[in-house]
């Protein structure tokens, strides 16, 4: 008689097992020994590689010792449509193995991160079409969603009634920028940029990069342009990061917090295309929407100086205004440091 326990068995005997030589060997339907080793493959105690006929099965601790049978990458089209990403996740999970093969803390990298963007495409892209990607590559596990839908920038940039897409970008590094307030609170693209080694927007030619290996962010417009919006999302297999660490950083400064979202860190040079930040219109813009934080670091890397009015704006009158906000300025040059300096005397 056909048993959970006698597949367990054979699979522990002969590594891999498929659907027709159990069917054969017990003189069952291929539908039932299909049903009793979906049931096992539900369970993670059987795990399932390729499809249709060519399907097989092998216990976790066969692959563990067998890495050669792993697959290297998955791409699947969905329609967009009923489209629920714990749902897709859990398939692309089946079906490309390696992702449960990883260390714990990088597996739940990957499943915020993956189930985010995903949400993030299905609920405002508007697309028909999303395409799915995830490969390991380099000791990197990736994740590609590509939609053809508003693009995210100008998607932002409508609903906030912003300038430009620039602006758009400068607002979603905030945090807390969302074109839903009623059913989202703006933080999965931040949180999940900044668990990445590497996170890469890419939306009619503008291309967002975020790179936490450097700790920095570029704004590039490539030659070719994307219809749509791209999200690439690499964490290295290797690493020690974890998800709750990077939540930390960025929640609960203090004992008033109640665990949300009160600090942020903004990278100036993002702010001005000539590299120099005199005006207090353009501090006015840095500012935008920093009273919702009770921390805000204010990163001046690779800014040259500052104008007076663009300090004071920031460290005087904004601090005047917020006093219970702690503002922090780091990698300030000599001149930068000048100018903020001069404003409290």
């Amino acid at each position: 008689m056909l048993t959970i326990e006698k597949i367990i068995e054979i699979a522990r005997n002969k590594g891999k097992i498929n659907t027709s030589e159990i069917a054969s060997k017990f003189n069952v339907s291929r539908q039932y020994a299909n049903s009793l080793i979906f049931k096992l493959v539900t369970e993670r105690k059987l795990l399932k590689f390729g499809s249709t006929r060519k399907a097989f099965y092998v216990l976790p601790e066969f692959a563990s010792e067998h890495s050669e049978i792993f697959p290297t990458k998955i791409s699947k089209t969905y329609t967009n449509k009923s489209l629920e990403e714990h749902k897709v996740l859990d398939e692309i999970e089946k079906k490309f193995t390696l992702i449960l093969k990883q260390k714990e803390n990088i597996r739940d990298i990957f499943t915020y991160a993956f189930s985010e963007m995903l949400n993030n495409a299905i609920e405002h892209s508007k697309s028909k079409k999303i395409d799915v990607e995830a490969y390991v590559k380099d000791k990197m596990l990736i994740f590609s969603i590509n939609d053809f839908g508003v693009g995210v920038f100008r998607n932002i940039m409508e609903k906030r009634g912003l300038k430009s897409e620039t602006e758009a970008i400068q607002d979603l590094l905030k945090g807390k920028t969302t074109t839903m307030p009623k059913s989202h609170s703006g933080e999965g693209i931040f949180f999940t940029s900044k668990s990445s080694e590497e996170f890469i927007l890419d939306s009619f030619g503008y291309q967002l990069i975020v790179n936490n290996k450097i700790n920095d962010v570029f704004l590039q417009k490539p030659k070719k342009i994307k219809r749509g919006t791209r999200v690439i999302f690499k964490i290295a297999t290797d690493g020690n990061k974890h998800l709750t660490d990077v939540f930390k950083k960025y929640t609960n400064i203090d004992d008033e917090s109640d665990y949300g979202f009160d600090r942020t860190e903004i990278k100036i040079k993002l702010y001005t295309t000539v590299g120099i930040h005199i005006s207090r219109s353009q501090a006015r813009r840095v500012l935008e929407g920093l009273n919702k934080f009770k921390s805000i670091i204010l990163d001046f890397d690779k800014v040259p100086m500052i104008g007076q009015g663009f300090a004071d704006e920031i460290f005087r009158v904004f601090q005047n205004k917020y006093p219970n906000i702690k503002i922090q300025s780091t990698n300030t040059n000599e001149a930068v440091k000048f100018m903020i300096d001069r404003v409290g005397t």
